[in-house]
């Protein structure tokens, strides 16, 4: 008969990588002029003064911010916040802009944001987060086109070792996109923070490692290959 302390015996998780070299520290900070381009978007470094005002109006939909707890009231807001993350020094963040037209929006527009974020140098590992797109491009290519050049930057020139994103578990279109990447669900984290309603969400966290790295690259490239402005 299985006593309480069999039913609740942990098996413990056997180590992927028993042989193991060291790994170097993460390459940072990234110099604000680095400029990633893509065949869709390109990313620049947030600049709070010149991109606020394009990129508050690009994101102002409701429809946007249903699942991420970072919205402004308006463009100076905005700007205060981009600011803040640039003066942090585990934060990068990113503008994102078109490369050419993707549904009728003209190339050079902005059309959203992103971040590198909870970057630890000695653990050489970072996040990508606070991504949010105008609803006008959801379900084209441009969040798997940037999502490619932040990870080819992340492990080609950062040497990042693992790279995190999560969600919340209510939202099951990022959750879906995330997953396309070739990224691997890892669990969820339970009450892990406060949504502007109040309520405390639980986060789907998934997860690409070095490892990972080139089977998703060759994956992510295939993709954007075969498909044009629509994935």
């Amino acid at each position: 008969m299985s006593t309480i302390d069999d039913l609740h015996r942990f098996e413990p998780v056997s180590d992927p990588r028993p042989v193991d070299s060291p790994w170097p520290p993460l390459v940072w900070p990234i110099p604000d002029e680095v400029v990633l381009t893509g065949d869709v978007v390109r990313l620049t470094t947030a600049d709070p003064e010149a991109d606020a005002a394009e990129l508050f109006r690009a994101l102002d939909h409701e429809q946007a911010w249903t699942h991420i707890p970072l919205r402004t009231e308006d463009a100076d807001r905005l700007a205060d916040q981009l600011a803040r993350w640039r003066a942090d020094p585990e934060w990068h963040p990113w503008t994102v802009r078109l490369v050419r037209d993707v549904r009728g929006i003209p190339a050079g527009s902005i059309i959203g944001m992103t971040s590198y974020l909870n970057v630890s140098v000695r653990d050489a590992r970072l996040e990508i987060g606070a991504t949010v797109y105008s609803p006008a491009v959801w379900g084209s290519a441009v969040n798997p086109a940037a999502k490619h050049l932040l990870l080819g930057y992340a492990f080609d020139t950062l040497r990042t070792g693992r790279v995190q994103i999560k969600t919340d578990v209510r939202n099951h279109r990022s959750q879906q996109a995330i997953a396309r990447l070739g990224a691997h669900y890892e669990g969820t984290l339970r009450r892990e923070f406060r949504r502007t309603d109040g309520t405390v969400r639980d986060t789907a966290l998934f997860s690409i490692t070095a490892e990972d790295w080139p089977d998703v690259n060759e994956r992510l490239t295939a993709r954007l290959r075969t498909h044009d402005a629509k994935l």
